[in-house]
Order: C-alpha cells, then structure tokens, then sequence
C-alpha cells in the first residue's frame, strides 16, 4: 500500500496490438479525478518499452487497456516481460477490457493472466471492481487541505460525510476484498 496525499503513481497504457486512444485516456481522467498521478504510455507498447518506462518512472502500479480483444495475448507477454525484473517483480499490474475476440467474459484467460503475474484483471471493463481495486491499492486517504476545508463546510472528511463514517467502516469491515463498498 502507499500512503500518501498524492495518491498513487499509475502507468497506463495500451497493449502492443492495441492502437485504440480513448480508452487509455478515460482511465487516465478517472485515475486523476481520484487523485492519482498517470503517466500515459498511449497505445501500441511493446513489451520491452514497457519493462523500460516502469524502470524508469518506478509507477505504484500499472494498467493495460484492451479494445480491440487481444488483452490476453498482449497482457501476457506484458506481464511476463514485467515479472522478469526484479525490481518490477511487486509492481501490481492490471489488465482490463477485452481479453479475447469472442465477446463475454472469458474466466480461463483471466485465470491464466493471475497466474503469469497479473494482479487484477478486469475483463469486460468492469469500472466498480477498478475503481475498488484502485481504492485498496491507495489505502485509506489523508485528508488534504482542501478536502479539510471543504469538509468543514460540508460535514465531510475527505470527500466522505462524516456523520456515517461508523455505519460505513461497519458495512465495509467483513467485505471481501475487491468487492464493491457501501
């Protein structure tokens, strides 16, 4: 987990095979409106220039997107490539969107991509489990002075009310992990 008031340092990018852009900048948006910093690889990533960014912008974790149906083969090979550097070998990485041409969910693949190194995959674009996955990476949030002072005008402590802050940590206490929050 990192802690800190910067949220985290996420890498996203496309597969080697995937050329599709809005994708990678939609969860750059949503990684950012959560208060995580992105760098955004774009499209089309080879797995060695992968390997090589990571090295050098040391990320709290990486996200390969998947349009064009072939997030099982690309985040294989990426995952692998990753897996291979020690320094990267913690690194969390998630892939998300279409594992496969075939269309629905395809549970062997996602099983396969866990089993190479992936630390979520969120096939089909599941945004609720992302978003959850992301929020248990950054680990509970300090307030920043804005959410502070917006908080006291508000009846809330970074950006969450406080007077259900009990009922809310009770309803969360015994969730499985990745699941979906009160």
């Amino acid at each position: 987990m990192v802690h800190s008031q910067h949220g985290l340092h996420v890498l996203v990018c496309g597969g080697a095979s995937d050329a599709h852009t809005w994708n990678l900048v939609c969860l750059q948006l949503l990684l950012e409106e959560a208060g995580h910093r992105v760098t955004n690889l774009g499209p089309c990533v080879p797995e060695e220039l992968l390997a090589r960014e990571c090295l050098t912008h040391r990320p709290d974790a990486v996200v390969i997107g998947s349009v064009n149906g072939h997030g099982y083969q690309d985040g294989l090979r990426a995952v692998r490539r990753l897996r291979r550097e020690p320094s990267l070998a913690a690194v969390p990485v998630a892939l998300g969107g279409k594992l496969g041409v075939a269309g629905g969910r395809d549970a062997a693949a996602a099983d396969a991509l866990r089993a190479a190194g992936c630390t979520a995959v969120f096939d089909d674009g599941d945004l609720d489990a992302f978003r959850a996955w992301v929020d248990e990476l950054a680990g509970p949030r300090q307030p920043t002075r804005a959410t502070a002072d917006r908080g006291a005008r508000t009846g809330t402590t970074a950006g969450r009310p406080t007077a259900d802050r009990g009922a809310r940590t009770r309803a969360t206490a015994g969730a499985p992990t990745g699941g979906r929050r009160a």
